[in-house]
């Protein structure tokens, strides 16, 4: 199995050590002893290394063998000065490591910050009195719902009904399972019942904001005129919703300065990591309502956690519950039956799953493709895509260091619309923009002759020769550069004064003068033109990573593995990357990649649900003060 030693690999490895080197100092002045400081150092260093994989914590058991070896490493810890014990000493300010009650190491800020999150989401998950009767939340579904189906119980209603009584309500489900059909409904139904609510709509990347806003918009045509007017007109990323300043963790809403909200709707909620999602509970109003929409089975954040996960463990309802839920959908108590939790938490009876799939069929080639590799079925999807003949799905058994011929015909074919429509259309964005999201790369890593670098410096030169190369009133930089009319960029970092964030895409297309501009979606329908010189850090956009691409959907998606198995090639992330696509995949995988893949579940240590039964056994306080970056 290989393993891509990236530029982030080197630097977390080299803030691993300089980590490890600071805090032994740290206990070394208290009087720790050698022997100590030899287990302090490796396990600073394996916990940094952790955290820069998307972990949250380090259990103990990750660096010794045996339970013996366990309690001496513990023992050695707690005695280094520098390790607080939760529950215990944790609170000493000058401890800046934790150590949990099941043998968890962690920075001092991720535990507080776990414990904050944990407390926040029990508050916000308070049941609510019953906005009204049975038969008139019965009513009120009927009005934003079609005809039920042939199922016993319509989850989406359910998913409703349980909303309604609840500050803070989990939807779980795959593509096409309807998530933003329940919770326009969702919206229909409170604005019915309470007209005056200011309701918000977000999502951690503009692509997706955009997208939840256009799935709303069309489902709220079918609403009354009166209603349709009450539902939100714009969705914001998480930073803007939150007032990112120019300065990391910075920004203008917290506990003392709450959002001006009744409702937020937050979409793609897989993609928050633990600092963002504690910021943003932090952020809401105590009186607020919370609903998160995700996918349990994508990928988590990129940086440290995986709240949602955490949070949509546990479907299950209590019998008062499912007896009220029978009530008010008027499905048959007995049919209620939520799936298996995956593992127990407090927040039961916040949580519903949709898994039925209205985009594909169960037996469509998407359906089974993404079924197989969810539930880990290595050897019959293997068998299914040798003998399957669709065009929606094609596999292409590659694994020399570079994509071969036929992988290379498909990427060049995918992008000749975009070439017609740049070359046709460049005074206008719209088909330009509606070419380019049609077809998408998705790598699963950065460098290496299958990475996102080598294919985006492929198909730079592919499509500038076929372009022209840059506009005719290009400068002499420009025209000696990458940049060219119908060069697709995203955005790499966050610029709140120019209003761009991670994930946004942008166009390199002429403008009025002929000079290349950079066009962007202005979030409302509209556009946004910026020279090329005031843009952020950005790179080319005509491949991407697959945690790049959450948050958006094309109609077709090439997906490239690697030429060998790799750790970072997990079953979430295969699973991502073929469920971007609403009509067609084509796998550039060789069969032991795609095997490994499917038999590599990944995993996010966490301690966010063991802090949640800690928090629900206690009944601790809610503090309120602002969080400790």
């Amino acid at each position: 199995m290989i393993e891509e030693i990236s530029d982030g690999a080197r630097a977390n490895h080299e803030l691993a050590r300089a980590l490890a080197v600071r805090v032994v100092g740290w206990a070394r002045a208290v009087g720790a002893a050698e022997p100590i400081l030899e287990a302090l150092h490796g396990a600073v260093e394996r916990l940094q290394f952790a955290l820069g994989e998307g972990h949250v914590c380090l259990p103990l058991a990750a660096l010794e063998a045996s339970p013996v070896a366990v309690s001496a490493l513990r023992a050695r810890l707690l005695a280094s000065g520098v390790v607080g014990l939760a529950g215990g000493d944790a609170s000493a300010p000058d401890r800046p490591l934790v150590l949990d009650g099941a043998d968890r190491l962690y920075l001092r800020r991720h535990f507080e910050r776990e414990s904050r999150l944990a407390r926040a989401l029990l508050r916000i998950a308070r049941p609510l009195p019953a906005s009204a009767d049975p038969a008139t939340v019965r009513e009120c579904l009927g009005r934003f719902f079609d005809t039920p189906n042939d199922d016993p119980v319509d989850w989406q209603r359910l998913a409703v009904a349980l909303a309604l009584e609840r500050g803070l309500a989990v939807i779980s489900g795959g593509p096409g399972t309807g998530k933003t059909t329940t919770v326009a409904a969702l919206l229909g139904c409170l604005l019915t019942l309470a007209p005056d609510l200011r309701i918000a709509l977000a999502a951690p990347t503009g692509k997706a904001a955009a997208r939840l806003l256009e799935a709303i918009g069309q489902r709220g045509a079918k609403f009354p005129e009166a209603l349709r007017a009450r539902l939100p007109d714009e969705a914001r990323t998480l930073h803007r919703l939150l007032g990112a300043g120019p300065q990391a963790g910075d920004y203008r809403h917290h506990a003392g300065n709450p959002l001006p909200l009744d409702v937020l709707v937050v979409d793609e909620a897989s993609m928050l990591d633990l600092s963002l999602a504690a910021r943003l509970v932090e952020a809401l109003p105590a009186h607020a309502r919370l609903i998160l929409l995700g996918d349990q089975d994508q990928l988590a954040a990129v940086e440290a956690g995986a709240v949602f996960a955490a949070v949509s463990a546990d479907p299950s309802l209590a019998p008062p519950t499912v007896e009220r839920l029978a009530q008010c959908t008027a499905a048959p108590a007995w049919a209620i039956q939520p799936p298996p939790a995956r593992a127990p938490t407090p927040l039961a009876g916040s949580v519903v799953w949709l898994t039925r799939s209205y985009r594909f069929a169960r037996d469509s080639g998407i359906g089974k493709l993404a079924t197989g590799i969810r539930e880990g079925h290595a050897d019959a999807l293997l068998g299914w895509l040798a003998q399957h003949d669709d065009v929606n799905v094609r596999w292409l058994d590659d694994d020399a260091a570079q994509p071969g011929e036929a992988a290379r015909q498909r990427m060049e074919a995918g992008y000749a619309a975009y070439v017609t429509a740049v070359r046709e259309h460049a005074g206008d964005p719209e088909p330009v923009f509606a070419a380019f999201e049609s077809f998408r790369v998705l790598c699963a890593i950065r460098g290496g002759g299958r990475g996102v670098e080598a294919i985006n410096g492929w198909l730079e030169r592919c499509l500038r020769a076929q372009l022209g190369g840059s506009a005719a009133g290009a400068s002499r930089e420009e025209a000696d550069s990458r940049w060219f009319a119908g060069r697709a960029l995203i955005v790499r970092r966050n610029d709140s004064l120019l209003r761009l964030f991670n994930g946004d895409i942008g166009i390199c297309l002429p403008g009025e003068d002929g000079a290349l501009q950079a066009v962007f979606r202005d979030g409302s329908g509209g556009w946004r033109r910026l020279a090329i010189a005031r843009l952020p850090d950005h790179e080319t956009a005509f491949a991407m990573t697959v945690h790049k691409s959450q948050g958006s959907e094309f109609r077709d998606v090439l997906v490239l593995l690697p030429g060998q198995p790799a750790r970072v090639v997990s079953r979430e992330l295969l699973y991502t990357a073929v469920t971007r696509a609403t009509s067609s995949v084509t796998l550039v995988a060789a069969a032991s990649v795609l095997d490994a893949a499917c038999r590599t579940p990944g995993e996010r240590r966490s301690g966010l649900i063991d802090r949640m039964r800690e928090c629900a056994v206690q009944s601790l306080p809610v503090r309120t003060e602002q969080l400790e970056v």
